[in-house]
C-alpha cells in the first residue's frame, strides 16, 4: 500500500516550499528566495533518502528473486548512473554559466557604453562565461559515448 502513496508524498514534499512561498506572497509578506531554494533542495534530498529506503526495503522483501536478476539489473543501474552523471554535468555547468554571464554581461554593456574600445575585452569576459557550458556539454558527451 505504501507504493501507491509514495509518489504523492514525494510530490507534496517537493511542491510544498513553492506553495508556502506563493501563500506568503499572496498575503503581502516578503518571500525569502534563498529560504525557498534551500527548502526545495532539502526536500529533494528527503525524496532521495525515501527512495533509497523504499528500494532497500523492497529489495530485502524479494531477496531470493533479486539474487537471480542482480546480474541483469547491474547493466541497467550502470546505464542509469551514466545518464544521471551526464545530466548533472550539463545542468550544473549551465547554472554556472548563467551566474557568470548574468554578472559579466551588464558590466560589459556598461564598459562599452562608456568607451567603445572596451568592446573586445568585454566580449572576451562574456565568452569565457559561456565556455563553462561548453565544457559541461563536452563532459556529458564523453560520459554518454564512452
Amino acid at each position: 500500500m505504501f507504493i501507491f502513496f509514495m509518489p504523492l508524498i514525494l510530490l507534496a514534499v517537493v511542491v510544498l516550499p513553492f506553495i508556502s512561498a506563493g501563500l506568503k506572497k499572496r498575503a503581502g509578506k516578503k518571500v525569502n528566495g534563498k529560504r525557498v531554494i534551500l527548502l526545495n533542495i532539502g526536500s529533494f534530498f528527503v525524496c532521495l533518502v525515501s527512495f533509497g529506503v523504499f528500494f532497500v526495503l523492497s529489495a530485502s522483501a524479494n531477496a531470493p528473486e533479486a539474487a537471480e536478476t542482480a546480474v541483469q539489473a547491474a547493466g541497467g543501474v550502470a546505464e542509469g548512473m551514466k545518464y544521471l552523471g551526464a545530466a548533472l554535468s550539463t545542468g550544473l555547468a549551465t547554472i554556472g554559466t548563467g551566474i557568470a554571464v548574468g554578472s559579466a554581461a551588464p558590466a560589459a554593456i556598461g564598459a562599452v557604453s562608456e568607451d567603445d574600445k572596451n568592446f573586445t575585452k568585454a566580449l572576451i569576459f562574456v565568452v569565457l562565461g559561456e565556455g563553462v557550458a561548453i565544457y559541461g556539454l563536452l563532459i556529458s558527451m564523453l560520459i554518454l559515448f564512452s
